[in-house]
């Protein structure tokens, strides 16, 4: 189960990962808010949670980039019995790694970009949101229909610093865990650290993709390795979503 982050939804964030689908079953989630789902209008990583821990079935293997994996970290807690892995990318989960500075700043940042978004038109603000997350896409101007709609999905994102990640609960997890960087950032570095050593997770760097690790020509490779120690034969549970 692939759960995306902000701004673009499924087949945007995993076009990577598609090929995947040859070996396994994948659910490709379009989060609420983002085509071809209408607008919504908020979107709370705790409200996604649920959404998608209600989705899981026996034997998951659960997969999240950026803000979809603050949300898979919490729906991963909620039904444990049901994963079978874990693997996220870059998540901002801010809060398991505030005494580092850079992890401080970046989500004090956060907090002053959001604020601007209730007077930004939606391509300035998500131009400065790019930029501060080390997104290496541009997007065009003007933005087409479905990336304004994600552009103002973001603008009505409940903050991802104010996640408050279950280490316990995941660290004592029947699953495995793996967590993924792309060194270009200091506080998802921070971050990622952070997971690595308190879920005892294991950790891939792939640089060069920014913010995108999973468009590196080697993940899919880690993550076909990683999900078939988790599981002899696994599969990736397939049901309409």
């Amino acid at each position: 189960m692939l759960v995306h982050g902000s701004v673009v939804g499924g087949r945007l964030t995993w076009g990577a990962q598609l090929p995947l689908g040859e070996r396994f079953e994948l659910v490709v989630l379009d989060r609420p808010g983002f085509p071809p789902n209408p607008p919504v209008e908020q979107v709370d990583f705790e409200t996604d949670a649920e959404l998608v821990a209600g989705l899981l079935e026996p034997g998951d293997h659960l997969v999240g980039h950026s803000y979809g994996g603050v949300i898979s970290l919490l729906a991963a807690a909620r039904r444990p019995e049901l994963v079978r892995s874990l693997t996220v990318i870059e998540p901002p989960a801010t809060r398991v790694a505030l005494d580092h500075p850079a992890v401080a700043e970046f989500a004090a940042a956060g907090r002053a970009l959001y604020a601007r978004g209730q007077t930004d038109d939606p391509e300035a603000f998500l131009r400065r949101f790019l930029t501060a997350v080390g997104s290496t896409f541009i997007p065009p101007s003007p933005l087409p229909a479905t990336l304004e709609q994600g552009a103002r999905a973001l603008m009505v994102e409940r903050g991802p610093w104010e996640a408050e990640v279950p280490l316990e609960a995941l660290a004592a997890a029947p699953f495995p865990t793996l967590v993924v960087s792309g060194d270009h950032h200091p506080s998802f570095d921070a971050i990622c650290d952070a997971l690595e050593r308190e879920l005892d997770a294991e950790r891939i760097v792939l640089p060069g993709y920014g913010h995108a690790a999973q468009r590196h020509p080697d993940f899919n490779a880690y993550l076909t390795d990683f999900v078939e120690r988790a599981a002899p034969n696994p599969q990736l549970s397939s049901h309409p979503v």
